[in-house]
């Protein structure tokens, strides 16, 4: 395990550098584009917040990149052995690839929404909270994920769509459109698609799930495809979102205080103070002894 690590580690780097370095020029060209004056001075504010997704990405390019890469080989292994797929691989062929793609990434994305929705529950949320600390969300931000969030995320969604039997570039397609298509959405534009926002995700309308609001909380899930939001009630887009971002979580900044966060009993007292509720119930409803 060590050996294969240690193989891993530098084209997880080079793959990490790529990840930011390719779709660097696009960002860049769209921020001079939307914001123009306000771009530098918007830079400047974001710096810390960028220092830390940029550390976390590097972390994950070491650490948790080599781990992954070993558990969808294992986990796709076991699909074969034990041919647990429920749609036969061969019912792809002769498809349009189009189409094929298509379904990946629909597929991708509902079962992202909903493992999302998991993700925002109380047991869960201490790791997904790493990814809503940022409080100046650009399209870095999708590098912001703590290793216990990014290796549950990966296990579910993989897993999932191995189910289906898609070949490999239907999966490779899911993985790049959701992707990149999740770094513009985190970039800081003002875009709510207008009625096309009800069906494609707009960057307005995941601005506002990382919105420190409670009534922005337990909304707007989807990565792609908003409609999930719309069937299952949980759309909501006010307008543009110009209110701040971030939790309210007590979490320390910088890389140590976000891969710390989860792993403290302080950040589950939710745990203790259920408990707590549920032993003082038990106790009035109990008949004296």
């Amino acid at each position: 395990m060590i050996s294969f690590l240690i193989e891993n580690v530098l084209p997880s780097l080079q793959s990490a550098a790529r990840a930011i370095l390719l779709p660097l020029p696009f960002f860049a060209l769209l921020g001079v584009a939307v914001k123009r004056r306000t771009l530098f001075t918007d830079l400047r504010r974001a710096l810390p917040e960028t220092r830390t997704n940029l550390l976390i990405h590097v972390v994950d390019a070491i650490l948790v990149a080599p781990i992954l890469t070993a558990m969808a080989l294992s986990v796709g292994a076991l699909f074969r052995e034990y041919d647990l797929t429920l749609v036969p691989p061969g019912a792809w062929d002769g498809l349009p690839p189009v189409l094929v793609g298509f379904v990946a990434v629909f597929l991708g994305d509902f079962i992202g929404y909903w493992r999302h929705r998991l993700e925002h529950l109380p047991l869960f949320w201490p790791s997904h909270a790493v990814h809503h600390s940022d409080t100046e969300m650009t399209w870095l931000a999708i590098f912001r994920f703590h290793p216990i969030n990014r290796l549950s995320t990966t296990l579910v969604d993989f897993t999932f769509l191995l189910f289906f039997g898609l070949p490999p570039y239907a999966l490779l397609v899911n993985s790049f459109v959701r992707h990149f298509y999740g770094a513009f959405i985190h970039a800081d534009l003002p875009w709510t698609y207008g009625p096309l926002g009800r069906v494609v995700v707009s960057p307005a309308m995941h601005r506002w799930h990382h919105a420190n609001d409670p009534a922005a909380y337990n909304t707007n899930y989807a990565t792609v495809f908003s409609l999930f939001d719309g069937v299952f009630g949980t759309f909501r887009v006010p307008g543009r979102c110009d209110i701040p971002l971030g939790v309210s979580d007590r979490m320390e900044p910088g890389l140590v205080g976000q891969l710390v966060h989860p792993l403290r009993p302080g950040s589950y007292g939710f745990l203790r103070q259920r408990l707590r509720q549920r032993l003082s119930a038990f106790r009035k409803e109990a008949p004296d002894a």
